[in-house]
């Protein structure tokens, strides 16, 4: 089974940017719908974007709206999230999720493979 394996994640300041890329592990991504979901210390973990591989479709979550873009490279079989002018409530976790299902969904448990997650920290 593919794993997916997360990398970018670091320690920034308010304001800044970062980029965080998913690649997988045994096989290339072909017509998963991906996303990217976060845990921050103490809460559940949360949906934060997610996109068709295909056709490119995407959806946010209502806070990262305009600031952060879920992309995809298909020669690189690489995600991407771009988070710009990050905020300290970004601090997390970062996970990466591949589902089966088809359709863009925000639901954790729709997700049957994840990565080991990269850490976003930012500082106010």
């Amino acid at each position: 089974q593919v794993q997916l394996v997360e990398s970018g994640g670091g320690l920034v300041q308010a304001g800044d940017s970062l980029r965080l890329s998913c690649v997988p592990s045994g096989r290339a991504f072909h017509d998963e719908i991906m996303a990217w979901f976060r845990q921050a210390p103490g809460k559940e973990r949360e949906f934060v974007a997610t996109i068709k591989w295909n056709s490119g479709s995407t959806y946010y979550e209502d806070s990262v709206k305009g600031r952060f873009t879920i992309s995809r490279n298909h020669a690189k079989n690489t995600l991407y999230l771009q988070m710009n002018a990050v905020k300290p409530e970004d601090t997390a976790k970062y996970y990466c999720a591949a589902s089966q299902m088809g359709l863009l969904t925000t639901v954790e448990s729709n997700y049957d493979v994840w990565g080991q997650g990269t850490q976003v920290t930012v500082s106010s």
